[in-house]
Order: C-alpha cells, then sequence, then structure tokens
C-alpha cells in the first residue's frame, strides 16, 4: 500500500507542476509566451545591464559585490572550459582568489593584488606537489584564471575609489559604457557593412569595418568622460585613451574567442540566454578595466595613493 502511494505523489505533483506551467503560459500576453532569440537576447542583456548600472552607482559596496560576483562565476566558466581542453586547473583555489582579488584591492589598494598573487602561487605550489596527478600546465592554467577574472577587473575598484561619490561610480559607468559602446558599434557596423575580416582563424564574424566602429564609439564614451567633476583629462588625452581602451576591449574579445575555439565551446555558458555565459559578456571588459585604471591613475588624470 505504501509503495502505491509513493508512485502517485510523484505523479500527482507532476500534474500539479504542469497545472502551475499551463496557468502561468495563459496567463502570459501572447506576444511573451514564445519569445524570439532577439527578445530573449534583449531582456537579458537589459537586466544584465541595468543591474550592473545600479550596482555602480549605488556605492562602493554595491560595485564590490557585482565585481566579486562576476569573478566568481567568469572563472568558474574559464575553467570548466579548460576542463575540456584536457586541462586540470585547482578550480576551487582559482575561483577563490578570482574573488578575493577584487576585495584585497578595495581594502588594501594595489597590495592586496600582490598579496592574493603570493597566497595563491604558494597554495598551488604545494597543490602541485602533494597532488600527483597534477602537471606545470595545470598550475598555470589556475593561476591565468583566477588573475584574468579577478585581478584584470579590479581595476574598477582602483577608478571607484578615487573620486568621492556620486562622480567615481558615474566614471566606472562611463568605462561600462564604452566598452559596450565598443561591442554594439562594431557588431551593428560589421554586421551590415562589413566585408574585410579582422581575425578569420579566431573570431570569423568581426570585421575591420565594425572594429572601426566600435573605437569611434568607445572614443565617443571617453571624450564624455573628461566632463566628470574630479577628472582631469583633456580631449585630445581622451581619445587616445578611448582609442588605447577600445583595442584592449577587442583584444579580450580575441583572447576569449581563443580560449572557446582550442575548448570546443562556441559559449562559455548558460547563465545569460541568449547571450551564453557571464565571460561571452564581460571578456572585453578585463583588459579594459585594468587599461582604464593605468591610463587615469598613470596619466593624473584622477587622484590615486600608489
Amino acid at each position: 500500500m505504501e509503495s502505491g502511494r509513493d508512485e502517485r505523489e510523484p505523479a500527482e505533483e507532476r500534474s500539479r507542476g504542469e497545472k502551475l506551467k499551463e496557468f502561468a503560459h495563459e496567463k502570459t500576453p501572447k506576444k511573451l509566451q514564445n519569445p524570439t532569440d532577439l527578445q530573449v537576447r534583449f531582456r537579458t542583456g537589459f537586466v544584465y545591464v541595468a543591474g550592473s548600472i545600479l550596482c555602480v552607482l549605488i556605492s562602493e559596496w554595491t560595485t564590490l559585490a557585482l565585481l566579486v560576483a562576476t569573478a566568481g562565476i567568469t572563472a568558474g566558466e574559464f575553467y570548466y572550459m579548460l576542463r575540456s581542453d584536457a586541462k586540470l586547473p585547482n578550480e576551487m583555489l582559482g575561483i577563490v582568489a578570482a574573488m578575493l582579488y577584487p576585495v584585497s584591492v578595495f581594502f588594501l589598494g594595489l597590495n592586496g593584488a600582490l598579496f592574493v598573487s603570493l597566497a595563491l602561487l604558494l597554495a598551488l605550489i604545494v597543490w602541485y606537489v602533494f597532488w600527483m596527478r597534477a602537471r606545470v600546465p595545470d598550475v598555470g592554467v589556475s593561476f591565468f584564471g583566477a588573475a584574468y577574472c579577478g585581478m584584470l577587473l579590479s581595476g574598477i575598484i582602483v577608478v571607484r575609489q578615487a573620486l568621492p561619490a556620486p562622480w567615481g561610480g558615474v566614471l566606472v559607468l562611463g568605462i561600462f559604457l564604452s566598452v559596450w559602446a565598443n561591442d554594439s558599434f562594431a557588431y551593428l557596423v560589421g554586421s551590415k557593412f562589413g566585408k574585410h575580416k579582422l581575425a578569420p582563424r579566431t573570431s570569423p564574424k568581426k570585421s575591420w569595418e565594425g572594429f572601426l566602429a566600435g573605437l569611434a564609439g568607445s572614443a565617443v564614451f571617453w571624450c564624455l568622460m573628461s566632463f566628470v567633476p574630479g577628472v582631469t583629462m583633456s580631449i585630445p588625452q581622451a581619445l587616445v585613451f578611448g582609442l588605447i581602451s577600445g583595442l584592449m576591449g577587442v583584444l579580450g574579445d580575441l583572447a576569449e574567442s581563443r580560449i572557446k575555439r582550442n575548448s570546443g565551446f562556441k559559449d562559455s555558458g548558460t547563465i545569460m540566454p541568449g547571450h551564453g555565459g557571464l565571460l561571452d559578456r564581460c571578456d572585453s571588459l578585463f583588459l579594459v578595466a585594468v587599461t582604464s585604471a593605468i591610463l587615469l591613475v598613470g596619466g593624473g588624470c584622477i587622484p590615486y595613493g600608489i
């Protein structure tokens, strides 16, 4: 008798679940019931952009939370792809270190990144010595993943803390917008007018026409960033910095495309429907983040005690 009741309960649960799905589907507006790929892509992108903007503008703490979450998720996607390429990275150490990079820079400045790097290297050496299956390339991949997804992203913390509220957040938002403009301009112009391939073996869809349009979009937002209170940056300087930042964004995009191609992946993950993984959305941001910090601090555009 009990076994019969146990068999009925899952069937009843499935029935209730199906009824709930049907009810939700009926209550959903018809134009949203069967969304197209473009609609799914737009909605996911909207949530990502809106969430990023809010976190960046609210406070330094929400910015830190955004970067820590981004570093952890993207590092996990990175190691997942590399495992398919016959690598055996230490995912736990790598993900933890990636998340600690922004935290350490937030509290200790640039010295914090050095401390995390040394601690990670020491931990990986111990792991390599006592785990016989580990190889030197596995140690390198473990360290690279943490630095790539966490240390580079920490440049945003440097920029965010350099100016008082709300202008630090506005400046970081300008960096984000320059990255998104680079990607959007390159996609729109490249898809319509692109005829000359930029890197056919690494990313066949990218064109020189889109590449130049993306640089122009990046330069425009860097010029706007020169008007943020507390920023000392001339328009010619902003144009140069915008072009350099745009170049770094393209390089970061191509680097992630190369990683995916070598590992046999189309997308780094499935966390963002219509876009793939979070790493697919942030690949340009990594190099732009650290490059922006170097340009703004090194160029004397923002105050920051190294």
